[in-house]
């Protein structure tokens, strides 16, 4: 129920999403912007665990529990019950209960009655979740060096895949984020809301925008709007998402339009902080 329910709702196929398997989903509105982005996985049979910001789960849980209706399905905020830990490094995901050889985005049991989630990795790191109950998450971060806080968030803009927060929600197609490269979409499957706005940008050439990769030397924010130098009045992009980088600055995932890529660019119009891109760890899929 829980399954069917959602596959109405995200632009994923949730119906044959298989045990062992994290998938991207994108929660839109009818006119096809992003509201919430999720990385889910099988918990149980009828169980789905959806790993969202926290700083939109509240609307994002009393908008989804509007349309339940008849459905014999549950939502509720699992963020006390379970605990959600990050691990940078062989010996974390080992920690976790992880294989070495465990592939990207797939999920197993791990220790303390968790799962492990194997994602990507990122300039060579290896980075894994362990999702599972609050009270054994203390027994589990006891055995694993502490890492440096501003780590994690770093290599989450590095890895390229975008994350929906407060500032950026109902702002993207998913296109415009490279949601649908990295497999967040699923053009098979049926209906969900806003799924033609998101048909229509890949099909029918309409995809003017794509994320990028960019470093800026002074902090910048979320929800800031990009410019190219040569046009201070019109903005050509927003940051979507940014992170303090080892070397000084910050490094940011910004939404762009894809002709301005060639062009000088900077956050804010009047004295703008200046962006340099940088490459994507992953390549672009050819528009359709």
């Amino acid at each position: 129920y829980a399954a069917s329910f959602l596959h109405g709702q995200l632009s994923q196929d949730v119906l044959l999403l298989p045990e062992g398997q994290a998938r991207h989903a994108a929660y839109c509105s009818v006119k096809g912007r992003m509201l919430a982005d999720f990385l889910m996985f099988k918990a149980g049979p009828d169980q789905i665990l959806l790993l969202l910001d926290a700083e939109v789960l509240p609307a994002t849980l009393k908008r989804l529990s509007m349309f339940v209706m008849r459905a014999k399905a549950k939502l509720s905020d699992a963020s006390a019950p379970w605990a959600v830990v990050g691990g940078v490094g062989a010996s974390a995901l080992t920690a976790f209960g992880g294989a070495a050889d465990q592939a990207a985005h797939s999920v197993q049991p791990g220790a303390h009655g968790g799962w492990v989630v194997r994602l990507p990795d990122v300039l060579g790191a290896v980075r894994s979740l362990w999702v599972g109950p609050r009270e054994a998450s203390e027994g589990l971060l006891g055995t694993l060096p502490a890492l440096p806080a501003q780590v994690w968030p770093w290599l989450d803009v590095m890895s390229g895949v975008a994350r929906i927060q407060l500032p950026t929600v109902d702002q993207f197609v998913p296109q415009m984020i490279n949601f649908e490269v990295i497999g967040g979409v699923n053009f098979k499957k049926g209906c969900y809301p806003g799924q033609e706005v998101v048909a229509r940008s890949q099909f029918r050439g309409t995809l003017k925008r794509r994320a990028f990769i960019a470093h800026a030397p002074a902090d910048v924010v979320a929800g800031a709007e990009v410019f190219a130098a040569s046009d201070l009045e019109q903005p050509c992009g927003t940051v979507v998402q940014v992170a303090p980088a080892p070397g000084g600055g910050v490094d940011a995932i910004v939404s762009l339009q894809i002709a301005a890529a060639q062009e000088a660019l900077q956050v804010g119009s009047t004295g703008g902080v200046p962006l340099t891109l940088a490459p994507l760890p992953y390549p672009l899929l050819d528009d359709i």
